[in-house]
């Protein structure tokens, strides 16, 4: 749960995010100049007609890898300071200072972690040398302890009224980095349920595949599939002013592999949904949904981040890519229809009718239609 700022207006937003583990969600939580209510679970209630959420948790926890000063300079300086924090599978250097992957500070050659008694080229018992700390590393620490925290949103318990909801994954080549769904069933069908996730050293296993995450709740969903994403559809059908939903992507990669963006663009992924929110731009529709102008996220740009932000860069970003969202609409298809076998056929036809759209679209524009040229 999390606030965005806008100052200029004397406005405070708030958004929930679900994102899959290293997919951002604490990042995002953590963005610079908003507000944090929580960065783990929250929980969802009507009262009173109005969507609203509470976080019950007192501290946070999350993945140190790539935490620094540039990417993460809220998280970072807390870190740092003489303050009680739990760390776990970094180096204990020396100093008895930590020291982690990504971290922007040079690690001392020696030092104790999860390999024991460590020093520089240093190998295990299958010949790979052990790194400085352990790529899936953790940290935990107060929520009270940040200059950014929401108070009254922190304290409250009745909780936030919620404006918008943020789906969040990662892929390198499918996903744009910000898209609004039409209504909230499709927010669930399509942003909230084919949600996927590219493994990384935070978890398990070999790095690179990608695997589904509905909701980014797999691990606590106690009953069928099926059901827990029509109860979903349900509870935000059933209150007034229903949040708008929104996917992000994080990781979109050019044809070299590299990211198109720094870590910080997600604020005005962040704003440009905040402004939505507010009718106050204008949009591109897609076969999935309704994406950004370039000329707001120039301005969004340079509002926020002091950078320029190259229309060849959008258009690579933005566009809609048909043959990858087929695939990920089947995958999805097939892992409901592997741990669900009772899901609902609604549900099934629904993405059936996706994909039937999706195909017209290619066969109308291309594989790879660029933003403004879908007309429905």
């Amino acid at each position: 749960v999390m606030a965005a700022v806008d100052k200029e207006k004397n406005r405070k937003t708030y958004f929930c995010g679900a994102y899959p583990s290293a997919c951002g969600k604490t990042s995002t939580a953590m963005i610079p100049g908003e507000q944090i209510v929580g960065d783990d679970i929250a929980y969802f209630r009507n009262i009173n007609n109005e969507f609203r959420a509470v976080n019950v948790e007192f501290g946070m926890f999350g993945i140190i890898q790539d935490v620094n000063a540039q990417d993460d300079p809220l998280i970072f300086e807390n870190l740092l300071k003489n303050q009680e924090v739990i760390f776990s599978n970094v180096l204990q250097g020396p100093d008895k200072k930590p020291y982690w992957l990504g971290m922007g500070v040079e690690a001392p050659d020696s030092g104790k972690n999860h390999f024991g008694d460590w020093k520089k080229g240093i190998k295990d018992s299958k010949g790979n040398e052990v790194g400085v700390a352990h790529g899936n590393a953790r940290y935990t620490m107060r929520l009270d302890y940040l200059e950014n925290i929401d108070k009254a949103g922190f304290e409250s318990k009745d909780g936030v009224k919620v404006e918008g909801i943020l789906y969040g994954g990662r892929d390198s080549d499918t996903t744009v980095p910000v898209e609004e769904s039409p209504c909230w069933k499709d927010g669930i069908l399509l942003k909230a349920a084919t949600l996927e996730s590219e493994t990384t050293s935070a978890t398990l296993g070999a790095e690179g595949v990608r695997n589904p995450s509905p909701m980014a709740n797999m691990d606590f969903v106690s009953y069928p599939l099926g059901e827990y994403t029509m109860n979903n559809i349900k509870f935000g059908e059933g209150v007034k002013d229903t949040p708008k939903v929104f996917s992000n992507n994080y990781f979109m990669r050019d044809a070299k592999g590299h990211f198109m963006t720094s870590k910080l663009a997600k604020k005005v992924w962040l704003h440009w949904a905040d402004g939505r929110i507010h009718n106050e731009y204008k949009s591109y529709d897609t076969p999935t949904g309704k994406i950004p102008l370039y000329d707001d996220l120039k301005v969004l740009f340079k509002k926020h981040l002091g950078e320029d932000f190259p229309e060849e860069t959008y258009t690579y970003l933005f566009t809609f890519r048909c043959t990858k969202w087929i695939e990920k609409l089947e995958r999805t298809k097939a892992f409901y229809a592997k741990m669900d076998a009772n899901t609902p056929k609604e549900i099934f036809e629904y993405w059936d009718n996706a994909i039937a759209k999706i195909t017209a679209a290619k066969e109308k524009y291309g594989d790879q239609i660029k933003p403004g040229d879908f007309k429905g």
